[in-house]
């Protein structure tokens, strides 16, 4: 083989390197670049989306800004006629404020006037204060007692409509008594005696003739004191009427008597009389001393 064709084989072995080397050098490269190209398009869709983002929000807080401007602008707009009105109001105020320093200026000249015109006008003058001043503490008194009336008037009614209710139940309770009576003495032959009628108004008291010849016993079961009452044991089905008078003693101590005003059938309600001690639940009733 001759020395140009060694050279030749040579020369080719190293372009043959050499090629290799570029073209190794171009593909890592053209990877690179394409591994960038993509980076740089997945940068730019997230640049893109962040610039949507930030064209909404923008969209959003100028909207949220215009209806700020509007609501503050209509606050404004409140705020001002209210200044307005106020303003009026502190005009009128100075206006009324200047008449009546006007009208102070000329009651003191006249009051000055009058004092050195007469002593004695003075003197009435302080009279008439210390007169008036009396009249309103009387007034003040006066509505003071007027209250304390009005109160004891509605804490009054407010028992009377309670007695009313009770006086009702009962008279619901004897109707509903009066019937069972009645159906009984149908089955045993015998008809009942006409009711008494009872009335709700407290009247004169007429103690009955037969009563103190009526040997009926009870205790008391109940006291309203405030109202001058009390509840006994006994009722119609013992004997009791109304008008009776029961005394009430506790021991061999006399404590008041009880003048019968309404009448159940097993207890009876009256009002306290000759009243030497306050009855107690548990004293003995009787109509016989």
């Amino acid at each position: 083989m001759s020395t140009l064709t060694k050279v030749l084989i040579v020369l080719l072995t190293v372009s043959s390197i050499f090629l290799c080397g570029i073209v190794a050098t171009y593909v890592a490269n053209a990877e690179n670049y394409k591994q960038k190209y993509s980076d740089f398009q997945d940068d730019l869709q997230a640049a893109k989306q962040r610039q949507k983002n930030a064209e909404r929000q923008l969209e959003e807080n100028i909207q949220k800004t215009e209806q700020l401007k509007n609501r503050l602008n209509g606050e404004i707009s409140s705020l001002n006629t209210k200044v307005a009105g106020l303003a009026a109001n502190l005009n009128e105020a100075e206006r009324e404020k200047a008449l009546l320093l006007q009208k102070v200026n000329s009651w003191t000249s006249i009051t000055r006037d009058f004092y050195q015109t007469t002593d004695k006008q003075g003197q009435l003058l302080k009279n008439a204060i210390e007169e008036l001043d009396k009249l309103q503490k009387e007034q003040i008194r006066q509505r003071k007692e007027l209250k304390e009336t009005n109160d004891a008037l509605l804490e009054k009614m407010a028992i009377i409509a309670t007695l009313d209710e009770k006086n009702k139940r009962l008279l619901e309770e004897r109707t509903e008594l009066q019937v069972r009576m009645d159906q009984f003495l149908q089955q045993q032959g015998r008809v009942a005696a006409p009711p008494r009628p009872v009335t709700k108004t407290r009247g004169a008291a007429r103690p009955t003739r037969s009563a103190e010849y009526i040997g009926l016993n009870g205790l008391v079961i109940a006291v309203d004191l405030k109202n001058s009452l009390a509840e006994i044991s006994i009722g119609s089905a013992d004997g009791v009427r109304k008008d009776m008078k029961f005394h009430v003693t506790r021991g061999d101590e006399f404590i008041c008597d009880i003048l019968i005003l309404d009448v159940d059938a097993e207890k009876a309600v009256g009002i306290l009389e000759l009243v030497q001690q306050q009855p107690k639940v548990g004293d003995k009733v009787s109509t016989n001393l």
